[in-house]
C-alpha cells in the first residue's frame, strides 16, 4: 500500500490535541480541505470537502484513548489516517502515518501536501487552547 509517515510537535499537553482528534465536528477547525462533518453517531460521520458541497464522503472513527491513537478511515477511498499522540514532557509528539490503496496511488502528493498543512494547523490550534 501506498503510504507516508508525518510528524508534528505541539507545546500543548496531549489532552489539547486529542479532544480535537477525537470531535469530527471540530475538524473543519484544522484539517486543510474539509468544509463540514455531520457526525451520525460516535464513531461515524460524513466530510464535505471543500468545493464539493454535492459528494459527502462517510467516514469512521476508531479511538484508543489508552494508547493516544485515533484511526479515521474513509469509507469512499479506503485511505486511512492513523494518527498517534505521546507526551514529550509539556508537549506532545503527534505523528499520523496515511496508507492508500494501490488504485488511490495517484493522490499520494496531494494527500501529503493536505496532511502536512493538517498537522501544522492542529498544532497551532492546540497550542492556542492552553
Amino acid at each position: 500500500m501506498p503510504g507516508f509517515t508525518l510528524t508534528g510537535r505541539a507545546t500543548a499537553p496531549v489532552e489539547n490535541v486529542w479532544k480535537l482528534l477525537f470531535d469530527p465536528g471540530r475538524f473543519p477547525e484544522w484539517w486543510q480541505g474539509i468544509e463540514t462533518v455531520e457526525v451520525a453517531s460516535p464513531g461515524d460521520y460524513t466530510i464535505w470537502h471543500e468545493g464539493y458541497p454535492d459528494f459527502p464522503v462517510t467516514q469512521r472513527l476508531r479511538a484508543d484513548h489508552r494508547a493516544g491513537q485515533v484511526v479515521m478511515s474513509c469509507q469512499v477511498s479506503d485511505i486511512d489516517f492513523t494518527w498517534q499522540l505521546a507526551e514529550d514532557g509539556d508537549a506532545t509528539t503527534i505523528t499520523v502515518a496515511v496508507e492508500l490503496p494501490a488504485r488511490e496511488a495517484g493522490r499520494l502528493d496531494g494527500q501529503r501536501e493536505l496532511i502536512s498543512a493538517s498537522v501544522a494547523a492542529l498544532v497551532r490550534l492546540a497550542e492556542a487552547g492552553s
